[in-house]
């Protein structure tokens, strides 16, 4: 196993155990990175007692119908935006509910994974969007090489993201 790899099925196991340990569970909603973060999380065993599931909205009028991203936000910004990176990820919340219980944790993938620019954005342009408890945020990244690297520097970056909000110490949820 590749060195980036083993390094991400490890993020990835740390973030399980962290989440098992204080009982929360997490959605996903995946745009660019295609079900592959939701496949990262479910390689690791244990992870059906955190996870709630992972929805795959890649065509843009999914994000609205399944996620409930505002049709607005998308028609002037376009899928590749922060604030439907946010919206994605308060919005898979609710929509992967388990018993009317929404998931504790939200995280969302958008972005250009290439090999052409969308919606006026570079390849290589990632929204993450996360939610927790009331706050959600978004973080851009510029990221660099193929289809494949973009897509799994995604990955990488969302567990990092989530693990980060769960490390001891920090506020519930920092801006």
């Amino acid at each position: 196993m590749p060195a980036e790899s083993a390094r991400a099925t490890d993020a990835a196991a740390d973030l399980v155990a962290t989440l098992t340990a204080r009982h929360l569970t997490i959605a996903v909603a995946e745009s660019l990175t295609g079900g592959l973060l939701v496949a990262e999380l479910v390689r690791i065993p244990g992870a059906s007692a955190v996870l709630a599931g992972g929805v795959v909205a890649y065509q843009t009028p999914l994000k609205h119908t399944l996620l409930g991203v505002d049709a607005v936000v998308l028609a002037e910004h376009g899928a590749v935006h922060p604030e439907v990176a946010r919206q994605m990820a308060s919005g898979v919340r609710t929509a992967l509910a388990v018993d009317g219980r929404p998931a504790d944790i939200g995280i969302a993938t958008t972005g250009v994974a290439g090999p052409d620019e969308q919606d006026g954005q570079a390849v290589g342009t990632v929204y993450l969007g996360v939610s927790f408890g009331d706050s959600v945020r978004a973080m851009g990244f510029s990221f660099t090489g193929g289809r494949a690297e973009i897509r799994a520097q995604a990955v990488e970056q969302a567990i990092e993201a989530v693990r980060q909000l769960m490390e001891p110490g920090k506020p519930e949820f920092a801006e």
